[in-house]
């Protein structure tokens, strides 16, 4: 009965925190929309700036030596254009999935200043979309099947511990050989 109530409670608790992940793929989703937006502005401004003096991006990249500074800028803008780049991968894959899709693309979601971003003005809702459903079904099952196998383990010396001999199974009794006459 224990281990009943202790999964139901592990399945709740799971139905409960993963079926506000559709809602919150969504949110990150914009919020990367936001930091690709920033960026593109930083990409597009120093690609003006290059193209004024008839170079490409690499090529203004290139010149960017001779100083501490310049080679730090240039690392800067290096390390722009490649998370730009990385971001922009992430939302199209995420904007192209549906938001039941979206529940294999946890992977997608992996830039931690966006998802910091997003977790701060998070609010938990009710999920009312087959997403949300499925989501809650999935988290579930997974959190019945963890808890109760947590506790199984947890309990599983306690009940070897305490096991009175009637609970254990009969041991086989050995006949002894019928001598031939």
């Amino acid at each position: 009965m224990i281990v009943r109530t202790v999964a139901l409670m592990g399945g709740l608790a799971g139905a409960a925190g993963l079926s506000q992940y559709p809602e919150f793929t969504q949110q990150y989703t914009q919020h990367l929309a936001g930091q690709i937006e920033a960026l593109s502005a930083v990409a597009a401004d120093f690609d003006a700036s290059a193209a004024r003096s008839d170079l490409t991006r690499d090529e203004a990249l290139a010149e960017m030596t001779g100083t501490a500074f310049l080679e730090d800028r240039r690392a800067d803008m290096t390390r722009a254009f490649g998370r730009l780049y990385q971001l922009t991968t992430h939302h199209d894959a995420l904007k192209a999935a549906g938001p039941v899709e979206r529940l294999a693309m946890p992977h997608r979601m992996g830039d931690a200043a966006t998802l910091r971003g997003t977790w701060s003005g998070f609010k938990p809702a009710m999920p009312l979309t087959l997403a949300g459903a499925l989501s809650a079904l999935v988290g579930f099952v997974v959190g019945a099947v963890a808890l109760r196998g947590v506790f199984g383990l947890v309990a599983w010396p306690v009940r070897r511990l305490f096991a009175r001999p009637s609970d254990k199974p009969p041991t086989a009794r050995v006949e002894p050989p019928v001598a031939l006459r």
